[in-house]
């Protein structure tokens, strides 16, 4: 399980919408003066995201919790995103040179219409996801480390 701690800006229903300091994975390194992802993050500043995570232990507006996301769930939801559009533009490009007859023209066509059945996909499967709480993160704890 992935964690990460935040604070509850808002509830509605089950779930929670919980705000977050976004930071880069390099923060705690020692070699931060001399790294360019260093100097990257510190030029961008440190920001917020908001989540929307489901709340099954009740949390309430202020309180500092943990949040989860499952392994599992950001592996697949990586490979949806990164993955499927991907491949949807070689299996266009291939399709279109094969029934192009070997023209570029119509590889570069194919590769753009399976491109975008790729994120058409996409949007299709993300509404699917939304629901699946799989997929979604969880309000696992509150900060201080009581459950519910």
């Amino acid at each position: 399980m992935i964690e990460e701690t935040g604070r509850v800006v808002d509830v509605q229903g089950e779930y929670a919408w919980v705000e977050s300091e976004r930071r880069s994975a390099c923060s705690g390194c020692g070699s931060q003066d001399g790294c360019g992802t260093g100097v990257i993050a510190r030029a961008f500043g440190s920001r917020t995201v908001t989540l929307r995570v489901l709340n099954r232990i009740n949390a309430g507006v202020g309180d500092r919790v943990v949040i989860g996301l499952a392994e599992r769930g950001l592996l697949r939801g990586a490979l949806m995103v990164y993955a499927v559009p991907l491949l949807g533009l070689f299996a266009g490009a291939l399709c279109g040179q094969w029934l192009g007859g070997g023209s570029d023209a119509a590889a570069i066509t194919g590769a753009a219409v399976g491109f975008g059945g790729g994120l058409y996909w996409l949007v299709c499967a993300s509404r699917r996801a939304r629901v699946d709480t799989g997929l979604q993160p969880v309000v696992l704890r509150r900060q201080d480390g009581s459950a519910g």
